[in-house]
């Protein structure tokens, strides 16, 4: 699984990086959402495949941080991209009229580089807030990886509660504010749709939206979850789990969703397969 999710992601930005039809905003969004996603997974995976087949389980503090960093940079350059790729989508149906004005090799660049940089702020909030505390007691970690909600229950000290709200606030006001305006992207796109007169034309336009639509689905279902479920007796597991699900199965359906949902795409990786493949038939 692991192997496929980096080869699926790299056969996506292959395949937009040869396809010269494919060199438009949005299968430029699709190329940078595979990267993160291959980095998101490095970032984690490695060390849970070495912890499953070792019996000396254990990670320094400086990897441990650098786990922490770098799998919420990822992560949430990954929801901002999404976010972005909603306003994609939004301009193309509401505005296809200054679409190459609005979103301008320039200002995807821009838009890119500002989802780079709203990640790694994330990151590294949250990173310095989470090890700036003291850590007492017990220094074994119940999960795989180094999670933050794991890492706050083996903290001590009077401002250990604080600072677990704040990063619960940070994380949540992120991820919220970005499904806020996929969903107002969403709300306009809808009214637009209804507009078009024919039922052929709706579901064309639709159809442009909908692995975007499922990617969204999966990515917040799961994050959700994980930061918003109410705390029970079995919570701890239950959030273990939950985020082996969202760390392994996201990375690894997104490619699968993109190549199978979207016919330009499909297509593009069919050309690209056969050339790379059969060579002599071109």
């Amino acid at each position: 699984m692991y192997l496929f999710t980096l080869l699926g992601n790299l056969l996506i930005m292959g395949t937009i990086w040869r396809e010269h039809s494919l060199h438009t905003p949005m299968y430029l969004f699709l190329c940078v959402l595979s990267i993160s996603e291959i980095l998101f997974t490095v970032a984690v995976t490695p060390q849970m495949l070495v912890d499953m087949l070792s019996t000396h389980r254990s990670i320094t503090f400086v990897a441990c941080a650098s786990q922490m960093f770098f799998s919420f940079t990822f992560g949430y350059t990954h929801s901002f991209l999404l976010m972005i790729m909603g306003y994609d989508r939004y301009v193309a149906i509401c505005h296809p009229l200054r679409y190459n004005v609005l979103m301008s090799t320039r200002d995807c660049a821009r838009l890119v580089s500002w989802c780079w940089a709203g990640g790694s702020v994330v990151g590294l909030m949250v990173t310095l807030i989470v090890f700036h505390l003291t850590f007492c007691g017990s220094k074994e970690i119940h999960h795989f990886v180094c999670h933050v909600l794991s890492l706050l229950k083996l903290a001590c000290g009077k401002e250990t509660a604080s600072v677990t709200i704040v990063v619960i606030l940070v994380c949540v006001t992120a991820l919220m504010g970005c499904l806020f305006l996929i969903f107002l992207s969403y709300v306009f796109i809808v009214a637009a749709i209804l507009r078009i007169p024919s039922t052929e034309g709706r579901h064309k336009t639709f159809s442009t939206c909908v692995s975007h639509l499922t990617i969204v689905v999966v990515h917040y279902g799961f994050a959700s979850i994980i930061y918003l479920k109410l705390k029970g007796p079995h919570s701890m597991d239950n959030n273990t789990l939950m985020t082996t699900i969202y760390t392994v199965f996201t990375p690894f359906l997104s490619p699968i969703i993109f190549s199978l949902r979207n016919k330009e795409l499909k297509n593009g990786i069919k050309r690209n397969l056969h050339r790379t493949f059969c060579p002599l038939s071109f």
